[in-house]
């Protein structure tokens, strides 16, 4: 059954021409299995300031007073470390994926996650084991940053590639709901005299680490992965396997066909053989620097405006907008947590594949840039609140700007949260998909450790060296500001197309990609088509003589 008539096809998406039976168990089993990796980032974001916030973690490790210029350099040190990890292990995630396949860099990472986090709760107040066990955590977590969306999606079809894809994104907000209620239950019932009060938490790692490594031996290997290493009948049995079609079958053939095709064009294109012609590739053909600029780009304005330092810092911020006591600041950080979760499902089910990846990241840069600009007026007026001392308008607007930090987060998850790792994971070719999708990635925790690192000194006062959380806060809308006019002019709509589709977006002039990239990609797609119609049905009478 074909076109949009299918009862699976509830949110109307771009179905186009695939048969009803692509939407299956397998399909959602792999979404679930490589979408929940996730949680690896969003449990870390979620966990570290509840635990950076406990007596006992700090009086373990000794710490100086948490209203110290030094206490700030040490927290932003830890909060960071994880970042710098993942620096490395987005970087060697592309060779892994290469090398040994999706499925196994996937239980490769989670070995080395747990490893870190038993390290970091072993501590016995030795600061140094603290930022090797956070270090070492971060080399799985940022390779699970690159398997994760990468496999997403090479194995989702086009139609819902995006609600696919967008589930990774979807499952840090899990990881960090899970993690913000850990910190939260631990603080109600668990006295912070004793370690238990952050180790407790702290099993949240070891528990999705299992969890997902265990889901990888019930999947099925990339078909494309399989393809680029020569491996083309396997790659057909795991393809019928998860479109749950007969091998023969006119979609599955044709799907084979077009991956085919894509790689003999690169082939012919190559620069070479090895990793230097990647290298070459990525950044001397104008096509794929323009993919690699976007790439590029995208991390260094989703780190730096704003809303991932909020997801991390949480119990800042929310001092800042007039929430004291230990206890209200951890629920208010719950309530974040649900809030970007709603946001984040809002964005994968009825947005990203239904009006498209533009539409959902202009609606939610809007949201995000103006509760960012309320909460800069609100401090720059009111400046550091003391709750106790409101005036009855000044507790109002400080109602106003707690409902503004939620709102950030409900745009970030809207927008950037979703799209950046999207973007990452669907517009490389194939022959370097996973080089370019590591390289970005390792872009994406550099930023993310200058912005974690640089935050907590940020906040302080200009006779610290800061900028303060008003001048914060303009920065941080400023940047949301310029993100959104830059995407309009040059991120290109990528709904509707088939990963082999993607190249016919970057034929045109780089001025032109972002605004009529997706036009011109449909006009040359049809006349793709009949070259890919060819080969199905030669493929087919090939397979149907076998049988």
């Amino acid at each position: 059954m074909a076109g949009g008539k299918s009862p699976l096809n509830v949110f109307r998406l771009r179905w186009g021409d695939e048969p009803k039976e692509v939407l299956n168990w397998r399909l959602w089993l792999a979404v679930f299995s490589f979408g929940i990796m996730g949680a690896a980032r969003g449990v870390d974001e979620g966990l570290i300031s509840g635990t950076l916030a406990s007596s006992a973690f700090r009086n373990l490790l000794r710490l100086p007073g948490i209203n110290t210029s030094e206490y700030a350099s040490i927290e932003a040190t830890i909060s960071s470390m994880v970042s710098i990890g993942s620096v490395g292990g987005a970087g060697v995630a592309f060779i892994l994926c290469d090398r040994i396949g999706r499925l196994w860099a996937t239980r490769e990472l989670c070995v080395v996650w747990i490893l870190g986090i038993v390290i970091f709760m072993c501590n016995n107040g030795n600061l140094g084991m603290v930022y090797a066990g956070r270090f070492i955590a971060g080399l799985g977590i940022g390779q699970a940053s690159v398997v994760a969306p990468i496999y997403l999606s090479e194995i989702s079809p086009k139609s819902v590639r995006g609600l696919c894809t967008t589930t990774f994104a979807g499952a840090v907000y899990i990881g960090v709901m899970l993690a913000y209620f850990a910190s939260w239950g631990a603080s109600l019932h668990i006295s912070d005299t004793t370690s238990a009060r952050w180790l407790v938490p702290t099993g949240l790692h070891l528990m999705f680490a299992t969890l997902i490594a265990f889901m990888s031996f019930f999947n099925y290997e990339s078909p494309r992965y399989l393809i680029r290493c020569g491996k083309d009948a396997q790659a057909t049995r795991n393809l019928s396997h998860v479109r749950h079609l007969p091998p023969e079958h006119e979609a599955v053939v044709r799907e084979i066909c077009e991956i085919q095709a894509q790689l003999e064009e690169e082939k012919t294109a190559t620069m070479g053989s090895g990793w230097l012609s990647i290298v070459k590739e990525m950044f001397l053909t104008p096509s794929n620097f323009y993919r690699v600029y976007l790439g590029f780009t995208v991390q260094v304005l989703t780190q730096w405006c704003g809303a991932q330092s909020i997801t991390v810092y949480a119990p800042q911020f929310f001092i800042l907008t007039g929430i004291s006591g230990q206890n209200e600041k951890l629920f208010a950080t719950c309530i974040l947590g649900v809030v970007k979760f709603v946001g984040a499902l809002i964005c994968a089910f009825f947005l990203v594949d239904v009006i498209g990846r533009k539409r959902s990241l202009g609606i939610g840069i809007v949201i995000q840039a103006i509760a960012q600009g309320y909460v800069a007026i609100f401090l720059s007026i009111v400046g550091t609140p003391d709750p106790n001392s409101f005036s009855r308008s000044e507790k109002s607007a400080s109602i106003g700007a707690i409902a503004m930090i939620y709102l950030c987060s409900f745009g970030w998850a809207l927008g950037w949260n979703g799209i950046q790792y999207l973007i990452n994971a669907e517009i490389y070719p194939l022959r370097i998909r996973a080089a370019s999708a590591s390289l970005i990635m390792m872009l994406h925790f550099a930023n993310q450790y200058g912005a974690n690192r640089a935050v907590p000194e940020m906040l302080l006062s200009s006779s610290q060296g800061g900028m303060g959380p008003a001048g914060s806060f303009w920065f941080f809308t400023a940047i949301t500001i310029f993100s959104g006019l830059w995407a309009w002019f040059f991120i290109p709509e990528t709904s509707g197309l088939t990963l082999e589709g993607m190249d016919r977006l970057f034929t045109l002039r780089w001025y032109q990609i972002g605004r009529y990239g997706e036009k011109e990609a449909k006009e040359l797609q049809l006349a793709h088509d009949e070259i890919i119609d060819e080969m199905t049905k030669k493929r087919a009478a090939v397979m149907v003589e076998k049988v």
